[in-house]
């Protein structure tokens, strides 16, 4: 057991109730071999404090050494790591001074000895110490289980079944092989009564069973569409004009083990590392085709029980199987063979990896140094992400490349736009922290996300509509038919988190509204806007029109706002609603 646990078997035991008799001795002697692990991780020798010569390559370790880093404290110059011999001399060939972790290690001793007495003293009463089987996840009520999760998607499919719908696209290892486990179920939302071709977003989350804040993450925004749908103007527009399809679960049996306060990263595959051992299973981001082992054993490890073992082969894994295959339904393969293969600039699509943790936007390639070949396009639109949830974006190559990763199949394959998000500062976030800070600021990363999905190789470059807002009561509960109705909003060209290199920029040059028809379509008709101060000479600008509404039909229109910046470039859409009586 590592100290990444120690705080959530402090829960666990905080939490649980006393249970009946039925189960004890099994249970007791669980609570027994805890209590060894837990005696053997006090006088652990293997975790130090890594002081790092730079923030860059302090953040390129924590990507290269992503399952190793027990704590990141930037501000003082070191992390905190469990590291084997090897992991060391690799540091230490960049730079890192490594010594031992005493202030940390002090504290996990303070800590397992606290845990150590609350599981002598429920199994002195003849309770398991360890059984949380019948419980949520203690300690932690902000984060959904597994089967919480899918009885909110399918409350979402009850309740709005024009909106969502949930597929099974395959099987976890376990459910294929026997042992319980979970059918891998994709949630689908779009307004299926408005046909014809959608761009698609797939998120995906939680592939590394630890990583707490990922699919609760996913949920709301899931949550946000849904609920928002016909009283948001956005989540209207996008659920009738764009698909999004999350994966919320794509590791649903490791989740399960973590779900206990394990540190669980793989998947339970018990070929590998033996069948009871909490370091079996295949890592399944090191597991896809497309790049599997391209590194040669630098990005992954061959090992069965370390925590980036790849699997044996190519796509090995079910889960890998399942994700593959329907990703391949969604997009046509827009990318030629040949690595330095371009996808078009037109090339419709994003791919959202989440995980967590560090802080980071990430993009192609993970396995090389070199920039992909649309790499300009992307890094665009990962300084863009990186502005709503203020982390740092950079390709995702670390120290070292890795290998078999998710994007492998959507970028490296297919062309379309993919991105890692690496949440927070841990992987068991406090519920504080993730309320307070990760889920507003990345929730609104994930609009802008479904807002791009079109064309995410050109429309990022372009101005945002910040704010949009019709006078009177025009938006709320209405005004008459023929009034005339002012728009205003607010347009900038300067959204970039600029903290790893900047982004170009450029004066607003124009705005427009749409109604009814957004700018894509056929038959949209565009209606200029005007500077609020006269001119267009700015990258930040107030805007406005007025709308004469005598020959709109009575009832709520959906208003389309976007702008354009002195390059060419047109932005994302904002839209309000338009209620005439």
């Amino acid at each position: 057991m590592s100290y990444k646990n120690i705080a959530c078997v402090a829960a666990v035991l905080a939490c649980a109730a006393p249970l009946a008799s039925a189960h004890d001795s099994a249970a007791m002697g669980q609570g027994l071999r805890v209590l060894d692990m837990l005696e053997e991780d006090k006088s652990a020798g293997n975790v130090y404090e890594a002081h790092f010569p730079s923030l860059e390559l302090a953040r390129k370790a924590a990507i290269t050494f992503h399952h190793a880093v027990l704590e990141a404290n930037y501000e003082s110059g070191f992390l905190v790591m469990e590291l084997n011999r090897e992991d060391i001399g690799k540091l230490r060939q960049f730079g890192f001074r490594i010594k031992p972790a005493e202030r940390f290690m002090s504290q996990r001793k303070q800590v397992l000895g606290q845990v150590q007495k609350l599981m002598r003293q429920r199994m002195a009463k003849g309770q398991p110490a360890d059984d949380v089987n019948l419980y949520s996840i203690p300690g932690y009520s902000c984060y959904e289980t597994v089967e919480e999760t899918f009885t909110a998607a399918q409350g979402f499919v009850a309740s709005k079944p024009t909106l969502a719908s949930w597929s099974d696209i395959g099987d976890s290892w376990q459910k294929k092989n026997g042992l319980g486990g979970y059918d891998m179920r994709v949630l689908k939302l779009t307004n299926s009564a408005v046909t014809g071709s959608k761009p698609k977003l797939f998120i995906n989350s939680a592939i590394h069973a630890r990583e707490y804040t990922t699919a609760p993450l996913v949920l709301e925004f899931a949550r946000w569409l849904v609920n928002g749908y016909g009283t948001n103007a956005d989540a209207t527009w996008l659920l009738d004009h764009h698909e999004i399809h999350m994966l919320l679960h794509t590791n649903p049996d490791g989740r399960k083990r973590a779900e206990t306060g394990l540190s669980w990263r793989k998947n339970t595959n018990q070929a590998y590392c033996g069948a009871t051992s909490n370091s079996r299973g295949a890592d399944l981001n090191r597991n896809f085709t497309h790049s599997w082992n391209s590194t040669g054993g630098t990005g992954s490890s061959g090992s069965q029980c370390n925590d980036t073992y790849r699997g044996p082969a190519p796509a090995s894994e079910p889960e890998t199987q399942a994700i593959e295959a329907y990703v391949r339904t969604l997009w046509p393969d827009s990318r030629g063979p040949n690595v330095g293969d371009a996808a078009p600039a037109t090339t419709s699509g994003i791919h959202l990896d989440i995980h967590s943790y560090s802080q980071l936007v990430l993009w192609p390639w993970g396995d090389r140094s070199s920039a992909a070949p649309n790499g300009t396009a992307l890094q665009t639109l990962g300084r863009k992400f990186a502005y709503f949830n203020n982390y740092t974006p950079q390709q995702s190559v670390g120290l070292y490349p890795t290998d078999g990763t998710s994007d492998a199949i959507s970028y490296g394959e297919l062309g379309v736009a993919a991105f890692t998000f690496e949440l927070g500062t841990s992987f068991f976030q406090s519920c504080t922290t993730f309320n307070s800070t990760i889920k507003p600021q990345n929730l609104q990363a994930l609009i802008y996300a479904a807002k791009v999905v079109r064309t995410p190789y050109i429309t990022p470059a372009g101005p945002d509509v910040t704010t949009v807002a019709l006078s009177g009561t025009a938006a709320t509960t209405g005004v008459p038919r023929g009034t005339q109705v002012t728009l205003t909003g607010s347009a900038t060209d300067i959204r970039f988190r600029n903290s790893n290199g900047t982004e170009a920029t450029q004066n607003i040059a124009a705005a427009e509204y749409y109604i009814d028809t957004p700018p894509w379509a056929p038959g949209a008709v565009p209606w200029a806007m005007t500077a609020t101060d006269g001119s267009f000479d700015a990258k930040t600008e107030g805007i406005r029109a007025t709308i004469s509404t005598s020959s709109l039909s009575l009832g709520k229109h959906l208003v389309y706002v976007r702008s354009r910046d002195a390059s060419g470039s047109w932005g994302a859409v904002t839209a309000t609603f338009l209620q005439l009586n």
